[in-house]
């Protein structure tokens, strides 16, 4: 998988995604060019690390009908939308749905690559959060029944002694289960395994 980000550009107008392609190639930036919502739709991968400069209004998907759908996947690259003076409010409510920031045409070339930099950036620390959700998920999967449940009892603060006793098991029993759940969920302290369990949504 090719990690180096890409611009996606998805505007009806050609040349606004000319001179979006052009400005992001003079400062060594990748960039993919779509004529309508559907067409970027229909490539879509999850996989692919960058950002998305989406227009609002275009025939078809509209730039907010995009927004809704990516907005379904678990990870999608975040949004910078573009716009004409009249979408302002489209705009607006385009970010307040999760948009990185709107930019009005014609935009500022500044403006729009600072915007870029700091949508990629979002990007990357959203996937590494999302890789590393992934992995601690599948930690958790290769617990036993028993292990997850002395896990629950460890993070919910009761000692061994209780756990022993809840359980109808010994306390060393209980102590082995521990031992094996640090080492299955590699985690060297305590602190580590609560961390993890907030990830895992264990800790309300």
């Amino acid at each position: 998988m090719n990690n180096e980000p890409s611009v996606f550009i998805v505007d009806d107008e050609e040349p606004i995604r000319s001179a979006l392609a052009l400005l992001m190639e003079s400062v060594g930036l990748k960039s993919e060019s779509f004529s309508s919502a559907q067409e970027y739709l229909d490539q879509f991968d999850a996989t692919k690390p960058g950002c998305l400069i989406l227009d609002v209004r275009m025939p078809g998907l509209s730039g907010l009908d995009l927004q809704g759908r990516l907005g379904a996947e678990k990870i999608h690259p975040p949004i910078i939308i573009i716009t004409g003076h009249g979408d302002v409010p489209m705009a607006v409510r385009a970010v307040t749905a999760g948009a990185v920031d709107f930019i009005e045409k014609p935009f500022n070339n500044q403006s729009m690559l600072d915007n870029v930099h700091r949508a990629i950036e979002q990007d990357a620390k959203q996937r590494g959060e999302s890789s590393r959700l992934q992995d601690v998920e599948q930690r958790y999967d290769d617990l036993t029944p028993r292990e997850k449940e002395v896990l629950q009892c460890v993070i919910d603060g009761k000692r061994n002694k209780i756990i022993a006793s809840e359980m109808n098991i010994s306390q060393s029993t209980v102590e082995a289960h521990r031992s094996k759940v640090m080492e299955k969920m590699k985690a060297n302290t305590l602190s580590d395994l609560m961390r993890m369990s907030l990830l895992l949504k264990l800790i309300q």
